[in-house]
């Protein structure tokens, strides 16, 4: 959404991005609602750790998860919404144990996890029209990890003409669609979550 032009307060500027939500990412500060504490913890889990968070288990789990922005819980994976996303539909796919190192995973985690990330880009390539899709891992704190201990997946839709990964530029748009409807729209699509 663009800022109102300061000259009649009507216009729009059409060179300004707003985006609400990175701010909290940049000044460490995420204002959300407190998560409710956890029935059990993955075996290994940390308890800082935002993903261990969303792979617990709760005694009310569709109410964690709203909270947690998870949008699909499997054996051996979670997926989890970006709170700060670079795009609408920026997910989260990471193993539910609290891993970091790739040769850590197990079989069945590789397995589930690309097998995660194969169906969620035909979904959101069905759901939010996305074209294309940047799809990484960032391995390591040097490599810009931002939970270097816990692996997890960038899956970010793209389509044509994006703003790459927010780079403010001239003619940028964005496709404006808050967490809380994302949340809806894949907890839907993706059997209620389970």
């Amino acid at each position: 959404m663009s800022e109102p032009d300061n000259n009649d307060g009507n216009a729009f500027n059409e060179t300004r991005l707003w985006a609400p939500w990175r701010l909290g990412y940049i000044k460490g500060q995420a204002s959300v609602e407190p998560p409710p504490e956890p029935t059990e913890w993955q075996a290994g889990a940390e308890e800082t750790c935002f993903l261990c968070r969303a792979a617990a288990d709760y005694d009310d789990p569709a109410a964690a998860d709203r909270v947690n922005l998870v949008a699909l819980r499997g054996d051996a994976a979670v997926v989890v919404l970006n709170r700060f996303p670079y795009s609408n539909g920026h997910l989260l796919v990471s193993p539910r144990r609290h891993v970091a190192e790739l040769s850590g995973l197990t079989d069945v985690e590789h397995l589930e996890i690309m097998q995660t990330l194969a169906r969620l880009t035909s979904l959101l390539a069905e759901k939010v029209q996305a074209q294309g899709f940047n799809i990484g891992l960032n391995l390591g704190q040097l490599a810009g990890a931002g939970v270097p201990g816990h692996l997890h997946w960038h899956l970010v839709p793209r389509w044509p003409g994006d703003h790459n990964f927010m780079p403010v530029t001239a003619g940028v748009q964005v496709i404006p669609q808050s967490l809380d409807e994302l949340w809806n729209l894949m907890h839907q699509a993706l059997d209620g979550g389970r």
